[in-house]
């Protein structure tokens, strides 16, 4: 998406015919803006709609990606790039005299002298404002904009995974470092955000993310297609999925497995796969760039993650009625899946639970269609215009 290696604006806003009643200066900053992920997919969904609506707005990546994807054709937004390419690891020193000497010395001073006119470039953009806000995508980035003069910019901080999550990293650190001094600290989901407040961030509140897509139909349900959608990574215990499409399978003819997305565990899946005897009926898809089509393809939705804050996958699913299988994981994947009404949720880890709910949803043609229904129901005020306009609200909040 970057169009070069260099530093630099990409894209040019412009305004839809949807303008904003006010325009307001929208600044969206993020360490890895255009990789390939959701919390990616999330910020260009927003910069995209506040340039629709009119806003002035500019998504801000402070490295650039190795894998760049192009989250749109024609962007609304400016799209700027702090560092001019990827950061190169630092060789590792085989001795002490190797990590004080002279070469390591130099090193650091190159990647000083880097990180200092990268932020001399996020001033300067900041500098174009006269007043705005700045919405920050992740924890990780609230150091850059602390170093940087921004008096005239209100700041709003992100968190895109959940609360257990942050607790079990390094995130829960960062946030209650920083995210007190904004004027507003999101999170994805009402439990989520009674958590942060229990932990004294007062400023905690509710935003969920918006769906990328409007799905005008809902899907048939008739493919016998189960999708998993995201990385192939561990988090993602897709060996989970494909250990019960296995047990299933053998009663379930004409039904596959589809896996949509990349990642470093697809040699060790497939041969999983075909060690359980159902290869020839789990597809390993890759990358899917429409996948408001990719979801009209399925019939059932699964989510076998270790953990999840407020998975989009779900909310993209449902909102072309296709019902989710889930692990119960946290406040967010509940607020997205109905247990029982708009699909089925099994306790963590219980492998045989899951693959009982799987096995139900398959059998029953008239209970995916009733969970559909209701699954596209539910997710509707996650439609991006809706969400646009609690934007607006809270900027309306803020200002006043």
């Amino acid at each position: 998406m970057n169009g070069g290696a260099g530093a630099g604006a990409h894209g040019g806003a412009r305004a839809g015919a949807g303008a904003a009643a006010e325009a307001r200066t929208v600044f969206l900053v993020g360490i890895d803006v255009d990789s390939m992920g959701g919390s990616q997919r999330v910020l260009h969904t927003l910069a995209q709609g506040f340039g629709e609506r009119g806003h002035r707005t500019e998504l801000i990546g402070i490295r650039p990606s190795p894998e760049p994807y192009r989250y749109h054709a024609d962007p609304a937004y400016r799209h700027t790039t702090l560092y001019p390419a990827p950061a190169a690891p630092l060789r590792p020193a085989r001795s002490l005299t190797e990590r004080l000497g002279p070469a390591r010395l130099l090193e650091h001073r190159v990647r000083r002298a880097e990180r200092d006119r990268a932020r001399a470039r996020l001033a300067a953009r900041f500098a174009t404002a006269r007043r705005g806000y700045v919405i920050i995508g992740s924890p990780w980035a609230v150091d850059w904009l602390s170093a940087v003069d921004r008096p005239q910019l209100k700041g709003i901080g992100q968190y895109h995974e959940s609360f257990a999550q942050a607790r079990a990293s390094a995130n829960l650190r960062l946030i209650l470092r920083h995210y007190p001094g904004l004027e507003k600290a999101l999170f994805l989901s009402e439990g989520d955000a009674a958590d942060f407040r229990r932990q004294r961030l007062p400023n905690a509140a509710v935003m969920p993310n918006p769906l990328p897509f409007t799905a005008p139909a809902p899907a048939p349900l008739d493919t016998r297609r189960i999708g998993a959608v995201g990385r192939l990574e561990e988090i993602k215990r897709l060996d989970r999925l494909i250990d019960a499409f296995a047990e299933i399978a053998p009663a379930r003819p004409g039904w596959e497995l589809h896996l949509f997305g990349d990642g470093p565990l697809e040699p060790e899946l497939r041969g999983r796969a075909a060690r359980l005897g159902c290869a020839e009926r789990v597809v390993f898809r890759g990358s899917v760039r429409d996948m408001a089509a990719a979801y009209r393809e399925l019939s059932v939705l699964a989510l076998t993650s270790e953990r999840e804050g407020r998975p989009m996958a779900v909310a993209e699913a449902a909102a072309c009625g296709v019902p989710a299988v889930s692990f119960d994981l946290s406040d967010g994947v509940r607020e997205l899946v109905a247990d029982g009404r708009t699909g089925r949720l099994v306790r963590p880890g219980d492998q045989e639970a899951f693959t009982a709910a799987l096995r139900e949803l398959l059998a029953d043609d008239a209970l995916r269609e009733r969970f559909g229904r209701a699954a596209r129901e539910h997710v509707a005020p996650l439609a991006l215009p809706a969400v646009l306009d609690r934007w607006e609200a809270l900027f309306d909040e803020i200002d006043r």
